[in-house]
């Protein structure tokens, strides 16, 4: 059975265009792959930034763990499995001033650990999460893409193509919702585009 991990990040929950067509997504998914298990971690709301206390018990034996530091540790255990049980990841991620959410950045710094994500080797970091799909499903107001004179504001892609790469999650596909604030047909075009995307991409045939 297929496995699939969806990711939300917005603040502003099912009103979110990100979120709205992440789950346009999830169904078109479903349609195509009926055979599929889906879990979703929304990390708007229930997501806590690293901190030293979150370090340090990842740092300490598990033996020497103290009861606060033994749950830190299994919440982010618990992410990391998500992950690794995926054979796709999609992630709905609004721009938030040119980059992602911070809860959403909270998920990738609880997710990158070496040793489970990553490891270090002669030849350099390797990324130990291979083999899985990620979609990408963005919301942004203005429009950042293509020759758009905005592009070098654009912090989100870059950002997350290099963070999921060093992981091991490098096959990644980006589907943006532009325009959405630039005016009401801008909205509309970039609303139909994007659901365009989402069709095509959906109907491509999975890698073996």
């Amino acid at each position: 059975m297929t496995k699939l991990l969806f990711v939300t990040s917005s603040l502003f929950g099912a009103d979110s265009q990100s979120r709205r067509m992440g789950a346009e997504f999830i169904d078109t998914w479903r349609n195509a792959h009926p055979g599929t298990s889906i879990v979703e971690r929304n990390v708007a709301s229930d997501m806590p930034h690293l901190t030293l206390d979150t370090l340090g018990a990842l740092m300490t034996p598990a033996d020497a763990r103290t009861p606060a530091q033994q749950a830190a540790v299994a919440f982010a255990d618990e992410l990391i499995a998500e992950v690794e049980a995926a054979d796709t990841i999609v992630v709905a991620a609004p721009m938030y001033n040119f980059s992602i959410p911070s809860t959403l950045k909270a998920w990738i710094d609880h997710i990158a650990r070496a040793g489970r994500a990553f490891r270090y080797t002669e030849a350099g970091p390797q990324g130990l999460l291979t083999g899985k799909k990620v979609f990408v499903i963005t919301g942004r107001g203005g429009v950042y893409s293509g020759e758009s004179p905005a592009r070098g504001m654009d912090f989100q892609e870059p950002y997350l193509r290099t963070v999921f790469g060093f992981v091991g999650l490098d096959d990644v596909t980006f589907i943006h919702v532009e325009g959405l604030k630039v005016s009401a047909e801008a909205a509309a075009s970039g609303i139909a585009r994007a659901r365009a995307a989402i069709a095509e991409t959906v109907a491509l045939p999975l890698a073996a």
